[in-house]
């Protein structure tokens, strides 16, 4: 598991296993968001399997699952819904991480904040989005 902190309330992993959800509790999140689609995992890693998992541990849990066609404004507001419905540190994941910070991404463009600054946070937590600057721009 490789947790990369975004935000002090917001970091993204590549994929998790159902093993993992004690350790994420333990490191203080309060929630798990699985942003990759069911048809890239075997069952034991697909959202009902983490679900299960996550609420075993004492995790909310959050299936928005992503391609680079679903980065819609509905999703988009769907994954600022549960992190701020979670009420403390949450934790997506997807196949590498990058579509959990690329949604965190457009999300923030949509709030204002300056592409440059959502980039070097991006880059600070081990994305390089720099193709994105120019959705990112257009926000």
């Amino acid at each position: 598991m490789q947790i990369r902190p975004v935000t002090p309330t917001y970091a993204v992993s590549p994929q998790i296993a159902p093993e993992d959800m004690s350790a994420i509790r333990d490191a203080g999140y309060v929630a798990v968001i699985c942003n990759r689609p069911d048809e890239e995992n075997p069952p034991e890693w697909q959202a009902a399997a983490m679900e299960q998992a996550a609420r075993a541990a004492g995790l909310g849990f959050t299936a928005i699952p992503l391609t680079h066609q679903t980065m819609t404004p509905d999703n988009i507001a769907r994954q600022n819904a549960a992190i701020e419905a979670a009420g403390g540190p949450v934790l997506a994941y997807c196949a590498s991480g990058t579509r959990c910070t690329v949604i965190w991404s457009l999300a923030r463009a949509e709030e204002g904040m300056p592409a440059d600054e959502i980039l070097k946070t991006a880059a600070d937590a081990g994305y390089d989005l720099s193709g994105l600057r120019p959705r990112l721009e257009q926000r």
